[in-house]
């Protein structure tokens, strides 16, 4: 247990390291499935064994790594990394199956590069580091470059160079941002130290802004969302499945970890910009998905809508918006990432992504059909499934918080219920008129095995969300006093 973070960080890694050195490319496959399965069961004690009644930072690692600069190997969760350090590490194993017989050419390089990315994307959450948070920042940059570069569609190398270049961009500010903060706070990349150090107001308004930046572009927020769509179409499906359920989450799990309680007066003074910002994205991703007949770029469009929930949700100072901004990263992550690996599995078979070329599919694949819509309904958050957990609490805390924000953030379930219920009714639905439908086989046991772990979690969480909201609350709670406390403000003031 002393050590049960930092496996369950490297393992991955070191199934990377193994798979090298074998030649085979079946047997890289049973090594990645085995290592990222593995991965996914050491993380559950994590889960287990994680005390919900304290604040404080839980398997905790520190050791003195680069003395020179004051950079440790520090490591640990709290009720906010935890849940996303879980779905991380479950949904790992889905982008191996996913990949088993869809990636022909260098399925051994891919599946080095699924696993390389899992340890920097668990990475980033257990950081407690600043530099070290740096590290795994940039290096899931080379292998989402590499996935989307050499396996993706035909404009893959546009799509690969326009997520490096917008990433990189803002990964160059949030390391002036690092550097700045290092020398004020005492030559110190501690994460915890960082929380509890005061900047003049001055220095945070632009601190804040180059983080603002970094982590804008990974969200993506209006208007720095345009390289999502080439991502996402471009990208093989195992590629939009760590888009779209991982990453997109590091830069809202930035806000929350950086922005809120280290750079609290200017996160509250440009609160305005951001709620505004998140209100568009949510209307703006909506309607550009409703204009949408390529499939994924649908759902790549509607990633803009949800995620503009998880901003509003984070920058209205309360418990419920916080803690419903969490719980829609983690709903988001299961079920867009599901109807990403429901994208793939008709690819497969059709090799086309036109909304046109479908209907029929609830005749021909009656099992794919019903795990389409039930991931569709969640997207659009009908109670009972996790979708509407997320929105709901969100909402609420943005009526709490201000009303506008809360009617205009509302219209985004309406026109989300729109795109989502025309793509459900033209897949499923419609008549079967395509002769190619027509000859189109069910779920594989290999497909309903990725596929019905998604289902029940679905349900899990929308009909019993208490376990998840438990393990954060005490976590967010003293984010909100924390922030008060910086602001110099008292917590009614920022419940408004």
């Amino acid at each position: 247990m002393d050590h049960l973070l930092t496996w369950v960080i490297f393992l991955p890694l070191i199934g990377a390291g193994i798979a090298f050195l074998v030649k085979d490319h079946q047997t890289v496959k049973v090594l990645a499935l085995v290592t990222t399965i593995a991965d996914f069961l050491i993380s559950l004690p994590l889960w287990m064994k994680f005390d919900h009644g304290t604040a404080n930072f839980q398997f905790v690692e520190k050791y003195s790594w680069i003395p020179t600069f004051n950079i440790n190997y520090h490591i640990g969760v709290d009720g906010i990394s935890l849940l996303l350090i879980i779905m991380t590490t479950f949904l790992a194993p889905f982008c191996v199956l996913c990949s088993w017989n869809a990636i022909a050419d260098r399925n051994r390089e891919f599946m080095i590069n699924i696993m390389v990315m899992q340890t920097a994307m668990v990475g980033v959450f257990a950081a407690l580091d600043m530099a070290l948070f740096y590290i795994f920042w940039e290096a899931m940059l080379i292998p989402m470059y590499l996935i989307v570069g050499v396996w993706g569609g035909v404009n893959r190398i546009y799509a690969a160079l326009k997520f490096f270049i917008y990433t990189l961009a803002g990964s160059l500010l949030l390391l002036v941002a690092m550097i700045y903060m290092f020398f004020k706070a005492g030559h110190t990349f501690d994460i915890p130290a960082l929380m509890n150090t005061p900047f003049a107001p001055e220095a945070q308004f632009w601190l804040f802004l180059a983080m603002f930046v970094a982590f804008a572009i990974k969200v993506p927020m209006f208007p720095f969302h345009t390289w999502l769509p080439h991502a996402h179409v471009q990208a093989p499906t195992a590629g939009s499945v760590i888009l779209a359920s991982v990453m997109l989450k590091m830069g809202a799990y930035g806000f929350l970890r950086f922005c809120l309680p280290m750079l609290t007066e200017a996160s509250l003074s440009l609160t305005p910009f951001i709620l505004t910002l998140s209100v568009v994205a949510i209307i703006y991703g909506a309607y550009m998905a409703l204009a949408q007949t390529d499939i994924k770029k649908l759902i790549a469009y509607s990633s803009v809508s949800h995620m503009g929930f998880v901003t509003i949700g984070m920058f209205v100072y309360n418990q419920l918006g916080i803690e419903g901004a969490i719980m829609q990263m983690v709903n988001h992550g299961v079920t867009t990432g599901a109807l990403f690996l429901c994208v793939g599995i008709i690819y497969d078979r059709r090799h086309t992504r036109d909304l046109s070329e479908y209907g029929g599919l609830a005749k021909t694949m009656p099992m794919f059909a019903t795990c389409f819509v039930i991931f569709s309904m969640a997207s659009i958050g009908l109670p009972g499934t996790n979708g509407f957990i997320g929105e709901f609490m969100v909402l609420l805390g943005a009526f709490t918080y201000d009303r506008l924000t809360g009617v205009l953030a509302a219209t985004g379930i309406v026109l989300g219920a729109v795109y989502m219920l025309y793509l459900v009714a033209r897949m499923i639905w419609s008549e079967c008129s395509n002769p190619e439908n027509q000859k189109l086989t069910d779920l594989s046991l290999r497909e309903f095995t990725i596929l019905a772990p998604l289902v029940v979690l679905t349900f899990v969480i929308g009909l019993y969300p208490a376990p998840f909201l438990e393990v954060m609350h005490v976590s967010v709670e003293h984010l909100i006093n924390q922030t008060a406390g910086l602001a110099g403000a008292p917590q009614i003031a920022l419940l408004k």
